[in-house]
């Protein structure tokens, strides 16, 4: 029988049998990465990005909520926490590879995730934006609108909890890439495509301090790979699930 690489064998790691379902669900949580991802691509090009004033979300929440939430990334809030599911599997999968550097590198993965999950702001500028249509006095409307600033540098795209949990998932995922590339589990392609993708997304992170221009340059190329790199860890999850040690 051929092993996941195409070896002779099992997958006889010693991973029992009983993880079938921690696989299944990982390869599941990349098929709603992917769709995910293509959204995100789709709102951005034809609804746009995200809002950069409060007074601009405000406007569109209150023009069209359901896509005022889409282009406040309300998919983020609810796709995000099978980063957990994903990253647990990748980890079982990689732990008789090398235990030490993988369980790091999950733990900063999910350091970083809860971090960012702390930072969405769509449900305040939400909340605001009603208050901001009901308001009566132009008083009320310049209080609401500077809670509303208050908001937009603190959410996920200004936010110090944002960019801490930013620096700490990439470094989670770029070392687990490298731990990826010396296991028999996953294909060389699938960690280079992850130590490129994740290399790309912390340096955007980084230089968007310094160059913001080549920030958003890097993060474009990151994102792209994203829909090569989920469809390669999930296919090589749901052949995991089917393993039996012997």
């Amino acid at each position: 029988m051929k092993g996941v690489n195409g070896q002779s064998g099992t997958y006889s790691t010693g991973l029992k049998s009983t993880y079938t379902s921690v696989f299944w669900l990982g390869g599941i949580a990349c098929i709603i990465l992917i769709a995910y991802s293509l959204a995100t691509m789709i709102i951005v090009a034809l609804v746009g990005p995200p809002p950069q004033t409060a007074s601009e979300a405000f406007d569109i929440l209150i023009n069209n909520k359901i896509l005022g939430l889409l282009r406040l990334d309300i998919l983020t809030v609810f796709v995000m926490p099978l980063y957990y599911i994903l990253f647990y599997s990748i980890y079982i999968a990689l732990k008789k590879t090398d235990s030490e550097w993988a369980t790091i590198s999950t733990l900063l993965v999910f350091a970083g995730v809860t971090l960012f999950l702390a930072t969405p702001s769509v449900f305040s500028y939400l909340h605001l934006s009603n208050q901001y249509a009901i308001a009566e006095t132009e008083m009320q409307k310049v209080q609401l609108l500077a809670a509303g600033e208050a908001v937009v540098a603190s959410d996920m795209w200004h936010g110090t909890g944002a960019l801490i949990g930013g620096l700490l998932l990439q470094t989670g995922t770029l070392l687990i890439s490298f731990v990826m590339l010396k296991s028999k589990v996953f294909s060389k392609l699938t960690a280079w495509v992850g130590i490129v993708m994740h290399g790309l997304d912390l340096a955007h992170i980084v230089m968007g301090f310094f160059l913001p221009i080549l920030g958003v340059f890097m993060m474009g190329i990151a994102g792209t790979l994203y829909l090569l790199w989920f469809p390669l860890i999930g296919a090589q999850l749901f052949r995991l699930s089917k393993e039996q040690k012997i």
